[in-house]
């Protein structure tokens, strides 16, 4: 985006020293006043005064860049030194994105998992409850050589000392089960609250992307007409057939529309990656469902 500002800031520049050159020369033959020189050069002193301000945003998005990347500040000067265009957002990926999407954020995921996690531990809970059996020991040659080792009564008390029931550890189980169905229970509102935010936020970034859209499209159509009106003012001034005034404002909205045509351009293109992270990435926008 700031290489695009920059370009048009440069080519206005081209377009007011044309403006610049030609006060100057009207001046010198007595044509024209010496206003119309002062409102030329301080009309492109301040288009050059926008250029450092660019160039340093610039370069703080390149050196963050190549910090992302793991590399130095400065790495990737030269190679992103040539402009390139903003890359351009399609308006129709919005359309017929299915809901299952949405199960690629790591978020839904995150709480989806711990719902399941949590319906898995009241399961655990509840079996605590029934009893166990631990038979332990052995009937071998020297049982049945001692005598009355082996009658029922001996061995049913055995039997019965191997049986573990916990539902009788004062409520502790019931209680364990109330707790685990509680978190089951706020896991669930923490899953359907995942999701609804997940929703707003890909409804927010798609309502932002058909409304920048729009804006970029009313700016299109106004900075191709001040161009044509910065053309035709120039052209006409020349033949002494306007004032200066008309040259300088026209020159001025076509700078101005050409700096908010560069951001909204930019600005689109970062509610399409805000919808991308809404819906989870990893997706290819003609194949929904890959």
């Amino acid at each position: 985006m700031y290489q695009r500002r920059l370009v048009s800031a440069e080519d206005n520049l081209q377009l007011q020293q044309e403006a610049l050159d030609l006060t100057q020369l009207k001046f010198g033959t007595g044509l024209a006043p010496g206003l119309d020189v002062d409102r030329a050069t301080y009309n492109i002193a301040s288009t050059r005064a926008q250029i450092p301000s660019l160039q340093s945003a610039l370069d703080e998005i390149k050196n963050r860049l190549a910090v992302l990347l793991g590399e130095w500040p400065g790495e990737f000067a030269d190679i992103l030194s040539a402009p390139a265009p903003i890359p351009a957002s399609e308006l129709e990926i919005g359309i017929g994105i299915p809901a299952d999407l949405l199960r690629r954020r790591p978020d839904i995921r995150r709480a989806e998992r711990v719902l399941a996690a949590r319906t898995a531990q009241i399961g655990a809970a509840t079996a605590e409850a029934y009893p166990s059996f631990n038979l332990q020991g052995s009937l071998g040659y020297e049982s049945l050589v001692l005598s009355g080792l082996i009658s029922p009564a001996n061995l049913a008390a055995g039997v019965l000392s191997g049986i573990s029931w916990p539902i009788f550890q004062g409520g502790a189980i019931r209680n364990n089960i109330k707790v685990q169905t509680a978190l089951q229970e706020q896991a669930l509102l923490d899953y359907e609250t995942a999701i609804y935010q997940a929703v707003e936020e890909v409804e927010n970034a798609l309502y932002a992307l058909a409304k920048e859209h729009e804006r970029m499209k009313h700016l299109e159509v106004a900075t191709k007409s001040a161009e044509e009106a910065a053309d035709v003012a120039l052209r006409q001034y020349e033949a002494g057939l306007s004032d200066f005034q008309n040259v300088l404002e026209t020159q001025r909205s076509l700078t101005n529309f050409q700096d908010q045509l560069a951001q909204s351009r930019g600005a689109a293109a970062l509610e399409l990656i805000s919808l991308y992270k809404a819906l989870g990435g990893g997706w290819i926008p003609n194949d929904h469902a890959g």
